[in-house]
């Protein structure tokens, strides 16, 4: 027997629970489809995230979870989203079920893809065991609690170069490595090294964690192909990104190139090329932010209920 749904969300993070909560508050019937994986898995602590700062992501996503799950008519399914297509009016949704071990349908007059993005990061011994503490991206959500350390950026183009100075507000001691890479232009190797920032250009071996208890995640040396070892603070670096879920291909949406990787072309209310199809959070935007994932989710909600209630004229 087919699940009926007003709006289907398909992604448990910020940007889904954001955008089931208008739904739930207007009464409809919502499913949520969690596949359990969300992209910020790896982070100790969500900052800079208003009223949350501080909290780890699976603690404020408890949260919201318990919070949605007063309202009757949303509903939680764990499980991974395989396809989906045009039927009826809406959409046909098939996933597979993480408990009967078998795939389902459900019918959702609206989809809300909330399916995030999985990170690629550079092919270095250690790069991946620190992501998430030692290891980090964007200086607004890491750089306060690694302020005044002696920081590294490892270099993966000329975004790197902007990475470098914006890292600049947070330590005075910053060194760009560019990994024996020939992308670093004399303009841009002027302007880093006229704010006082270091070049190291010799490609790197392997990033050292801590040994001390407590402090296995955190970065203590980077240890270099010549045998050099530099103790550093902490390391941030760009990471190419892909799609976490091949939904928004298989039901034909748009698709932009961003700097890190493919994004979801949407409209200014979240609205996909595909008519009745919303997309928020991450695969949206041009870099990573929980609140700008829960903002993008909250007018991905709020937009596909309008949708059902003003339906466009074609």
């Amino acid at each position: 027997m087919q699940m009926e749904y007003d709006v289907i969300v398909i992604g448990g993070s910020f940007a889904g629970l954001s955008a089931a909560m208008p739904l739930a508050r207007a009464r409809r019937k919502v499913l949520v489809l969690d596949s359990g994986l969300p992209r910020n898995r790896y982070a100790v602590a969500s900052h800079g995230f208003l009223g949350q700062d501080g909290r780890s992501p699976e603690e404020i996503m408890t949260i919201a979870r318990q919070q949605l799950m007063a309202y009757p008519t949303v509903h939680f399914h764990r499980g991974r989203a395989v396809d989906a297509a045009r039927a009826d009016g809406g959409f046909v949704l098939t996933f597979e079920d993480g408990i009967l071990d078998q795939p389902c349908e459900a019918h959702g007059k609206r989809l809300i893809l909330a399916t995030g993005m999985v990170d690629h990061l550079p092919d270095v011994p250690g790069m991946r065991e620190l992501w998430g503490e030692g290891v980090n991206q964007c200086p607004y959500c890491h750089g306060y609690e690694v302020a005044d350390r002696k920081l590294a950026v490892f270099g993966v183009g000329a975004q790197s170069v902007h990475h470098a100075i914006l890292l600049c507000e947070w330590s005075d001691d910053v060194t760009l490595l560019t990994h024996d890479g020939d992308w670093l232009s004399e303009e841009d190797r002027t302007e880093v090294e006229s704010r006082g920032i270091k070049i190291d250009e010799a490609p790197v071996a392997r990033l050292i964690a801590h040994t001390e208890r407590g402090k296995e995640r955190e970065l203590e040396a980077v240890e270099f192909h010549d045998g050099r070892q530099i103790p550093f603070g902490a390391l941030f670096t760009t990471p190419r990104t892909s799609f976490a879920n091949p939904l928004a291909e298989r039901l034909g949406c748009e698709i932009e190139q961003g700097q890190q990787g493919p994004m979801i072309k949407t409209d200014s209310l979240k609205e996909t090329t595909v008519p009745g199809v919303f997309a928020a959070g991450d695969a949206v935007a041009p870099w990573a932010s929980a609140t700008m994932a829960s903002a993008s989710g909250m007018m991905a909600g709020t937009a596909a209920h309008r949708s059902l209630i003003f339906p466009k004229k074609v």
